[in-house]
């Protein structure tokens, strides 16, 4: 893949350089910040060659690539020369608090995201090792991995109030000096001291809360932020240089130990004593919602207003039962779906998307797996969502503990190691196991390669799908109008799914009866429930769908008489559907039916008939191999 181009091509459809006002990446997917989401094409990046899928979601325009998007990220970065401030988007645009909290929330902790996950992969490794007995911590090479493994969490004020500072548009290194103060030992040790010995710590008789600030420090960038420009303006221009960062460390470092940091240890206080209080009354509740949500919070990019919980938790606490455990879980249950779906299908595209997304998945990044295989069809999505929640609810009712962190997956069991032993590790790897059957066992007894394919193109799923056929000829595949009426191209449906051509190549039809025949000699593949549409497969492998009307499956059935089933075997004419065309009309629907090959890519050429008047059974339409 040429990294490059590909960029190139990401930022075009994005309404270009100009339309792109700051841009972030996580693991999986670019995350720009667009002065107006209305100029990008989202329809054609998600057709795009090396993107998985479009979402929009807490003000970011989330462009999904996989594993690979670090090297997408870094041309795009090359030719907007965007600085490294990530809240530039909002001016002038006017979101939601919701969307603006989610989008703070993410733009923070993205970027220490790599430093966390190293982290808590040593975690994982020096766990391993002593619980093998490899190492104990007498040894120097224990101590040495420990606190390799430790100063990511005992430096992480310093490192949020660097990303804080870029997102909120302040000076990051006075935010490090800022995150510096409430980590320096010399304040731990008044705070110690104070503790052990009752005595206040004062400022010009101001008291002093004698506890930990390190999760007050997004608050007070935040407040630095608002106190820098005062500090600006205020500052004579001959000795500004000094002035200025003078009265804006001061300020805010004192406002933070005062009231800040206070304000910020109480509310984190709360939040652990909540936990603490769910995991005593109900400690399988939060596993088994967020096990079974988790791909939905993926979606929406959602998620990353969950993680700082983990995180939070085993700042305070030393571990985490809610978070991580039903992550994993959730993580293990989309692989599973994957390797079902690659095991089943007949499509080798596919199966080989499902071993290579599933394997990614069960290591903990599940973007692939989501958006190049389980959204594309709803069974193995909707079977990752129980068999997370299944995992999560064992999890959640052993009350696992995660110590390490880390992306969770298969790679990071290892953090489950603490100090219960093998405890927590055991009934991880149970829970994991739990999530992988269920998931595995309910896509495999659901998906079905060709149905799931149809229904995606008949508007009962968003995604394309190009259904295989197997013994295709080399000649050519001729399609009949399956009623009488008026042959129309696609491009004249209202409907841009079917113009588009998204769900495959063909024609369409507006129907003067409501006679419907079959437009080929074959059989009948799928009926739907709600008989707005019939697939058919041609006895030369051609994959024929046939869509009465717009938007008609909200029709549930209503004003259509299916005359086939699903296994029948048709020939040209015979009589599959009458519909009450004056009644779909009545209700308010279009009745103009796009016939589409569902399975386009393999032919080379689809030649349409010219527009016109055409009686039912007459060749509308030809494909060429």
């Amino acid at each position: 893949m040429n990294y490059t181009e590909l960029g190139q091509e990401i930022l075009s459809l994005v309404g270009g350089q100009e339309n792109v006002s700051g841009l972030t990446h996580c693991a999986t997917r670019l995350r720009f910040n667009l002065r107006d989401e209305s100029k990008a094409k989202t329809d054609q990046l998600k057709d795009t060659p090396g993107v998985l899928g479009v979402v929009q979601n807490g003000g970011q325009y989330q462009i999904i690539i996989g594993n690979d998007v670090n090297h997408v990220y870094k041309p795009i970065m090359e030719i907007c020369h965007l600085d490294e401030r990530t809240d530039a988007a909002d001016e002038g645009v006017k979101k939601g608090w919701g969307s603006r909290l989610i989008d703070t929330i993410t733009g923070i902790f993205t970027p220490v995201l790599p430093a966390i996950t190293a982290a808590g992969m040593l975690k994982a490794v020096l766990a391993l090792c002593t619980a093998f007995g490899w190492l104990t911590a007498a040894d120097s090479t224990y101590q040495i991995l420990n606190f390799m493994a430790d100063a990511a969490f005992y430096f992480l004020p310093i490192l949020l109030a660097n990303s804080a500072a870029k997102k909120f548009g302040c000076n990051p290194y006075i935010a490090m000096l800022l995150g510096g103060m409430l980590l320096h030992p010399n304040f731990t040790a008044m705070v110690a001291s104070a503790k052990e010995t009752g005595e206040m710590i004062s400022f010009l008789g101001l008291p002093v809360y004698a506890a930990s600030y390190s999760s007050s420090v997004i608050l007070i960038v935040l407040a630095q932020s608002y106190i820098e420009p005062v500090a600006d303006r205020i500052s004579p221009k001959a000795i500004k240089f000094f002035t200025k960062p003078l009265i804006t460390t001061l300020v805010t470092g004192l406002l933070g130990l005062l009231i800040l940091g206070p304000v910020g240890y109480i509310v984190a206080t709360w939040i652990a004593d909540g936990i603490n209080a769910l995991n005593t009354y109900a400690g399988w509740l939060v596993p088994l919602v967020l096990g079974a949500l988790f791909p939905l919070l993926v979606m929406t990019g959602t998620h990353y207003g969950i993680i700082p919980i983990g995180i939070n938790n085993r700042m305070t606490t030393g571990f985490d039962t809610i978070v991580y455990p039903a992550n994993l879980c959730s993580n293990i249950a989309q692989g599973a779906s994957s390797f079902a779906v690659a095991l089943k299908t007949k499509k080798e595209k596919v199966r080989e998307l499902g071993w290579s997304a599933g394997i990614t998945a069960v290591c903990g990044i599940t973007e692939p797996a989501l958006y190049g295989v389980n959204m594309r069809y709803k069974t193995p999505l909707i079977a990752a969502c129980i068999g997370g929640g299944a995992g999560g609810l064992f999890v959640g009712l052993m009350g696992v503990r995660n110590y390490a962190g880390g992306s969770p997956g298969l790679m990071t069991l290892p953090g489950y190691i603490g100090e219960r032993g093998f405890y927590d590790l055991s009934n991880a790897c149970i829970g994991a196991a739990i999530a992988f059957a269920v998931s595995f066992a309910v896509t495999w007894f659901l998906f079905h390669d060709e149905d799931e394919g149809l229904k995606a193109a008949a508007g009962e799923d968003n995604e394309k799908e190009t259904i295989d056929s197997s013994g295709l000829g080399n000649a050519s595949v001729q399609i009949m109008s399956p009623a009488a009426g008026e042959l129309k191209p696609l491009s004249r449906v209202n409907d841009p799914t079917f113009a588009q051509e998204i769900l495959g190549k063909g024609f369409a039809v507006e129907p003067s009866d409501g006679r419907f025949v079959s437009p080929v000699k074959g059989e009948v593949v799928m009926v739907f429930d709600t008989k707005h549409a019939i697939g058919l497969r041609s006895e030369d492998g051609a994959e024929i769908l046939i869509h009465v009307g717009l938007d008609t499956v909200n029709l549930k059935g209503a004003h259509y008489q299916v005359l086939v089933k699903a296994g029948d075997a048709v020939e040209v004419g015979t009589p599959i559907l009458t519909v009450d065309l004056d009644a779909v009309r009545g209700a308010g629907y279009e009745v103009i039916t796009p016939v589409l090959v569902t399975n386009t890519s393999e032919f080379a050429e689809i030649v349409c008939n010219a527009s016109g008047k055409i009686q039912a059974g007459e060749p509308a339409a030809r494909a060429f191999r």
